[in-house]
């Protein structure tokens, strides 16, 4: 079964995938990353590679005949992609060189502009799991892409924020919400000229670091080779600070926030979307998960149990070891 059904309390899609419960288990020594796997080739830097079991697909299966005229399914159209970081088994993005890292911004933006493309998709999500304790089963470096058919409720949400704010006062509430981070000081981690790492006022994890463009970029196709030479940089920078705060490979969820793709009557996200990665770590101290439990899941009331301003100079002092070396 793969069909799309639509929640009718909250207006939104599910993904309904059983058939991604039949994937095979992969045997104990065998990586289809790794090159020599006849998977893929036998030497890359980068690769996009098509996920052999998609939740979506740009030639859908019919959906089950569930509906009525109250539930509403549709095809689960999209597109699912897995992009390798690196063909080293085990290497992750803080030890891959800032110029090994651009070649992967590079592969992102094709990306998205490549299934942008396709008028059906609405959105481009780029993200990576990283971690058991998120779930990851697959150790190989890399990341995943999602091609949506529809705007995931969360995109939509801040989308009419953004439009909302806008209308009212004449500009960008993504630069607006950089400027006070700025201003405040306290919640920055470091900065570049491209590119600030800050743990937001709002931030519902304990380390959920915001990597933000400091000049209003809409999506990362639209970043000059100075931005992108600067977003590899800062990527490494991130993501060893993270790995140095408590010694080990930090997990997390990472996801990157582009404007939506293929509008509709005519609508424009140019003067209101700002372009950002926004990273979700299940960890609240060194050897503690803090878990989504009943009001983060059945609410979505979030409960952040840290100050956003002492973790914030935790993170700074993880910064500067992994910047020294130390």
């Amino acid at each position: 079964m793969a069909e799309l059904r639509k929640h009718p309390l909250t207006n939104d899609w599910i993904m309904i995938a059983s058939h991604r419960q039949n994937r095979p288990q992969m045997p104990k020594d065998f990586c289809p990353f790794c090159p020599g796997s006849g998977k893929v080739p036998d030497t890359y830097d980068v690769y996009k590679y098509d996920n052999d079991f998609p939740a979506l697909s740009q030639n859908p299966p019919a959906p089950d005949a569930v509906s009525d005229d109250f539930f509403e399914t549709a095809p689960c159209y999209g597109k699912c992609e897995v992009i390798l970081y690196s063909p080293e088994h085990t290497v992750t993005l803080p030890e891959l060189p800032a110029s090994h890292i651009r070649k992967l911004v590079d592969l992102w933006a094709e990306r998205y502009t490549a299934i942008a493309q396709d008028e059906k998709i609405k959105y481009v999500f780029i993200f990576e799991n990283r971690g058991d304790a998120v779930g990851v089963t697959m150790p190989h470096p890399h990341g995943q892409i999602y091609g949506y058919s529809f705007l995931p409720k969360k995109l939509e949400l801040e989308v009419e924020n953004a439009r909302k704010y806008h209308d009212e006062k004449g500009e960008c509430l993504f630069c607006d919400m950089l400027k006070h981070e700025l201003s405040f000081g306290e919640r920055i981690i470091f900065k570049n000229e491209h590119f600030t790492v800050f743990l937001p006022f709002f931030t519902e994890y304990p380390y959920g670091v915001y990597i933000m463009s400091n000049a209003h970029k809409t999506n990362i196709a639209d970043f000059t080779d100075e931005e992108r030479k600067a977003l590899a940089e800062t990527l490494r920078r991130t993501t060893g600070m993270l790995d140095n705060l408590f010694g080990y490979k930090f997990p997390y969820m990472m996801c990157m926030y582009n404007q939506p793709v293929n509008p509709e009557n005519g609508e424009s996200y140019d003067e209101i979307f700002h372009w950002h990665i926004a990273f979700y770590p299940p960890m609240r101290s060194a050897d503690k998960i803090k878990f989504n439990a009943s009001s983060e899941t059945g609410a979505w009331a979030h409960c952040n149990p840290t100050c956003p301003e002492d973790t914030a100079k935790e993170l700074r002092d993880a910064y500067e070891r992994f910047v020294n070396g130390k």
